[in-house]
């Protein structure tokens, strides 16, 4: 979409993505962290990240999840945020509430991407984890 200058620009289209995996441990906080999945890539014009939240996805250990970004398809990631995941651990049951670990984004408190800017996430300890993210592109 082409923009004109001095013209507010919002929104265009509503998005959103899912991933559910063990994760194998990710302890690297340089930019070529091990064990990152790929989970946003912003639109053409950029994007505006309101929702990134994790919950286990089976039994899990306190573990700190991880945010990373990449500006170049995932060869340079740079660790961006972090939550605690399951505070005290979690024994999954199904007559128990998992815990949901929030990264605080939000319409008041949105992440921007630049163009085609990649969100990786990751787990610190070894564990089994849903991440979901809703975003729009500009």
């Amino acid at each position: 979409m082409s923009v004109t200058a001095n013209s507010i620009i919002t929104p265009q289209t509503p998005k959103s993505a899912h991933v559910s995996q063990s994760f194998t441990a990710n302890t690297t906080y340089t930019t070529t962290p091990t064990n990152t999945v790929l989970l946003v890539t912003a639109g053409a014009n950029g994007s505006r990240l309101t929702k990134l939240r994790a919950v286990p996805a089976a039994t899990v250990t306190v573990t700190q999840l991880q945010e990373f970004r990449s500006l170049d398809s995932g060869t340079t990631k740079k660790f961006s945020n972090a939550v605690l995941g399951a505070s005290g651990g979690y024994t999954m049951a199904a007559t128990t509430a998992p815990p949901i670990a929030d990264f605080g984004y939000s319409d008041d408190n949105p992440k921007l991407l630049s163009a085609g800017e990649q969100l990786y996430v990751a787990a610190g300890v070894t564990g089994a984890w849903a991440f979901e993210a809703e975003w729009a592109d500009y």
